[in-house]
């Protein structure tokens, strides 16, 4: 074994006076010296005198020789410690190339030649060119073009590395320092072309570049519009920083032009400015509309800041979240607020008034617990808020008549019987009235359908094994309110509340084979907390309404059967030697008779005395009269129902000559009869027949509803209903006292050319979160500098071939619903609502549509509320044009900006708000 040891050398130096003064050599020598007294040697040492111990008489202990440490080989080599340090390659990885035609080594040159379709691969590096040539004399690597049969150059180089690609012309790179030299680049980077004559790259994070062009257009060889700056410094995934820049369009200087830009680049949400638009509003003033911040919070979620402000004191605020988890739920909330001024302080017309909105919207994914689930979708705030906001993101909800919220949580038990909880708290709110009702909130419990006679195994059969009862609970806490005592202390005030408990029993069977038998009886309790005293009051001369609190209840029960079959006829049309094209009609009906049986329950009714002129009568009241669930019944009544359901279908031959089967086609999808007759009536005991029907046909494409009110009796001079048949009044078997239909028809281009629709319109969302119209019969809403709105739209360029005029194709949709309401119930005899709803657009060219939301109103002879739209799509560019002509809602807005998100700010949009004094 062979120990390193230091081997020390002092040597003695005689300085001999020397006529020089070169400095320089005294260095030298000094510094051998103190290189000398620190080095190394790997010479053997020399032997050494072993001198053995004296060694007493002890015991000789023996060691394993499986202890002993065995020392390795590597532990033996003395080159371990080598004071020579080996110079790293200067290609630390395989290099991989290829060639199609020939790959060339020259020894003299180092240099490897790869011609035509040539690849190189080192570490996250790789070039593909016409030529490639490799110096292992430089480290360096050059890449070009190559010449075809006709001279021209071929196989530009495509250089990546990493997540960026450049396309130049040629490209040097070197393998050490990882800069590189590149001609007539052309680079793609979180949407932007760039494209510069000389790029300069200095490592994998830094790129510079003079007289560079940047620009979102697809079309790198001849951009509709470009900016050009004398230098550019990009650093990828992060950020471009540019000197003088000046907007070039179609080849055209403009005027436009910035001394610097800073424009940030990354693949995920950052935060930052959004700039608002501007405009005039003849009432308010000038103004800045949807100006704010984006906070990217988390990978979750988002917050948007947005505000208006006009100058004559008018102002908006409005903030939206999303937020997402995935596999968990999802949702977004918003909120916004409008104080809003008309004319000025001292004018006649002078206003004030402050509106705002609240919406929130959840949704659980159902994998993430199958037992328990939350959803919400709220839409709360002032009546007036989609009528008096002047933001055009509301346009269309500006008809809406109601607005609703729901939030509830559910859990299930599951197990034999399963039980299932709730938890609901749900909002109504009449725009007109400005009525609410809320339940704040409603829980109900129930118990799973119990067959306590069913056997174990096999088929239920019988009225005694089908014979089963349920249990059920209902607690809410119910709050009527208006508009302008909306969240304050005194909307609670007329709070309801109640529990309700049912327990259905219920069975069915088999009769006569082909008679379905069902019969069942409810027992219910009702638990009340108010209950109310009247009296009659001989000084006021008044009856008087007392409220007393306390805990009451009544209980009610009845009893109900039902009869019913299914009948089924087929008409044939088929005959020997003919081949109709209708083949059959099937006919199906549902006939039902139902009998029910509600007690009277008078022992909770009372009577107090009413002092008159004629005398003291007796008016009869119950305490539960303003219970939340009603009040007990008090008259007798055992009734008769009678229906009939219908279904019509007809089989047609197929246009395929191919098809063996005919095809089905529904004519009737339902056709429904119902009337009652009460036994225990003592007058009027039929009531009406009511008449409901609807179809779906043009491939179901167009729905058609329609209803009808037939009233057996007959009225009186004054128009009010008598216990006389309308026949023996000299009329016919029935009056008709009411009917309507509603036909809604959607078509579009892409029906006939087979292609899928699209549904997910963010304009057509908005109008559904705000609780619109799942179209845009009433108009679209639309905010053109939110990028979000378009963020669904395919930006793939649109090609455009060279066709015959006739055979070209104009992509459209057209929406329609129409409605006619009729009205005879006091022999008005007139058509109470009659109107014509239309909506649609069409692509004119492959880059202009036109598209419009208007309607008819024939009773009233004027056109309904109506929005023009026009979009310009300009490639790179979008130009949109929306236009209410009329209504209080008149108003125009026009926008052109840059698609591209990341250059969304460079817009110019100009509007005209609606006139609050039309």
């Amino acid at each position: 074994m062979t120990f390193l040891i230091s081997n020390i050398h002092f040597t003695k130096i005689h300085l001999k006076a020397l006529r020089t003064n070169y400095f320089q050599i005294l260095l030298a020598l000094s510094f051998t010296v103190l290189i000398n007294t620190n080095s190394f040697s790997q010479d053997l040492p020399q032997t050494v005198k072993v001198i053995k111990p004296n060694t007493p008489n002890t015991p000789l202990i023996t060691i394993d020789s499986l202890a002993v440490r065995e020392i390795t080989e590597q532990a033996q080599d003395t080159t371990k410690l080598d004071s020579v340090f080996i110079q790293k390659e200067f290609l630390t990885n395989i290099v991989k190339y290829s060639a199609k035609d020939y790959s060339s080594f020259n020894r003299l040159e180092q240099k490897l030649y790869l011609y035509n379709e040539a690849e190189v691969d080192y570490e996250d590096m790789n070039i593909k060119a016409g030529s490639i040539v490799i110096d292992y004399s430089k480290n360096e690597v050059y890449a070009g073009r190559i010449p075809d049969s006709t001279g021209a150059l071929t196989q530009k180089p495509v250089f990546t590395q990493g997540a960026s690609v450049v396309e130049p012309d040629s490209i040097r790179f070197n393998f050490d320092t990882q800069k590189a030299l590149i001609f007539n680049s052309k680079t793609e980077q979180s949407g932007f072309h760039i494209i510069a004559p000389v790029v300069k790259k200095e490592s994998d994070s830094v790129i510079f570049m003079a007289k560079a062009k940047f620009t979102t257009s697809q079309n790198t060889e001849n951009p509709e519009y470009y900016f050009k700056a004398s230098k550019i410094k990009f650093v990828p995934d992060k950020k471009i920083v540019v000197g003088p820049t000046n907007m070039v369009i179609a080849n055209v200087p403009t005027p436009i032009a910035v001394p610097f830009g800073f424009f940030p680049l990354s693949d995920k949400q950052t935060s930052g400015i959004i700039i608002p638009s501007f405009g005039e509003e003849s009432n308010r003033g000038y103004f800045l509309q949807n100006g704010g911040y984006y906070f990217a919070v988390s990978d979750y979620a988002d917050l948007t800041l947005l505000a208006d402000y006009y100058t004559n004191g008018s102002y908006g605020f409005r903030a939206e979240s999303n937020y997402a988890f995935k596999y968990k739920f999802r949702g977004n909330v918003g909120f916004r607020f409008e104080s809003l001024i008309n004319s000025e302080k001292g004018f006649p017309d002078y206003s004030k008034s402050t509106v705002y909105n609240l919406r929130w919207s959840h949704s659980q994914d159902a994998k993430s617990n199958p037992t328990s689930r939350f959803s919400a979708s709220v839409n709360l705030g002032s009546s007036s808020y989609y009528r008096e906001s002047i933001n055009q993101i509301n346009t269309g909800n500006f008809l809406n008549n109601t607005l609703s919220s729901s939030v509830s949580y559910s859990k299930s038990f599951t197990g034999e019987p399963q039980v299932n909880l709730s938890v609901t708290a749900t909002h109504s709110q009449n725009t007109q009235t400005e009525q609410i009702n809320m339940t704040l909130p409603t829980f109900q419990g129930s118990v799973s359908r119990m067959f306590p006679f069913a056997p174990k195994t096999g088929t239920k059969k019988g009225i005694i094994h089908n014979l089963n009862l349920q249990y059920s609970v209902r607690a809410e806490n119910q709050i009527e309110t208006t508009d302008s005592l909306f969240f304050k202390p005194q909307m609670f005030d007329d709070a309801r509340a109640g529990i309700q408990q049912s327990v259905p029993i219920s069975t069915n069977f088999k009769l006569f084979k082909h008679f379905s038998l069902s019969a069942g009886t409810n027992y219910q309790e009702n638990w009340t907390f108010k209950t109310v005293n009247k009296y009659f009051d001989e000084d006021t001369d008044e009856v008087i309404t007392e409220t007393v609190n306390g805990f009451d209840s009544f209980r009610t029960y009845n009893f109900n059967t039902s009869l019913g079959t299914t009948i089924y006829g087929m008409f044939d049309f088929k005959k020997p030697g003919k081949d109709p094209k209708i083949q059959a009609i099937r006919h199906v009906m549902r006939p039902s008779i139902s009998y029910n049986i509600n007690p009277s329950f008078d022992q909770y009714y009372d009577t107090y005395d009413v002092i008159s002129a004629d005398g003291i009568t007796q008016d009869t009241y119950t305490r539960f009269e303003e219970s939340l669930f009603g009040a007990p019944n008090q008259n007798f009544s055992s009734s008769l129902g009678l229906s009939l359901a219908n279904n019509f279908e007809a089989k047609v031959k197929d246009r395929d000559s191919t098809s063996t089967e005919p095809k089905k086609i529904m004519l009737l999808n339902n056709l429904n009869f119902s009337t009652a007759y009460n036994f225990a009536g003592d007058s009027l005991q039929w009531s009406p027949v009511r008449v409901s029907g609807g179809t779906q046909i043009l491939n179901n494409k167009m729905n058609i509803n329609f209803g009808a009110t037939l009233d057996p009796y007959a009225l009186d001079n004054n128009n009010r209903k008598i216990d006389v048949y309308n026949i023996k009044n000299n009329g016919s078997l029935f009056r008709l006292t009411s009917a309507n239909m509603t036909v809604s028809y959607s078509l579009s281009s892409k029906m006939f050319s087979g292609e899928a629709e699209d549904k997910n319109d963010r304009g057509i969302q908005e109008n559904l979160r705000g609780g619109g119209r799942d179209d845009d019969l009433f108009g679209r809403s639309q905010d053109f500098s939110d990028q979000s709105f378009f963020d669904n739209e395919d930006e793939e360029e649109k090609e455009e071939k060279d066709t015959e005029f006739y055979k070209f194709k104009i992509p459209w949709t057209l929406n329609l619903a129409y409605a006619v309401n009729y009205a005879n119930s006091a022999r008005q005899n007139e058509i109470s609502s009659h109107s014509l709803m239309f909506s649609g657009d069409v692509e004119l060219s492959p880059r202009w549509s036109v598209g419009a939301s208007s309607g008819y109103d024939f009773k009233n002879m004027g056109f309904t509320y109506t929005q023009l739209r026009f979009e310009r799509d300009l490639l790179s560019w979008r130009m949109n044009f929306s236009w209410v002509p009329f209504s209080t809602r008149k108003s125009w807005y026009f926008f052109i900006g840059i698609k591209s998100s990341i250059l969304k700010d460079l817009k110019y949009d100009k509007r005209l708000q609606p006139d609050q004094q039309l």
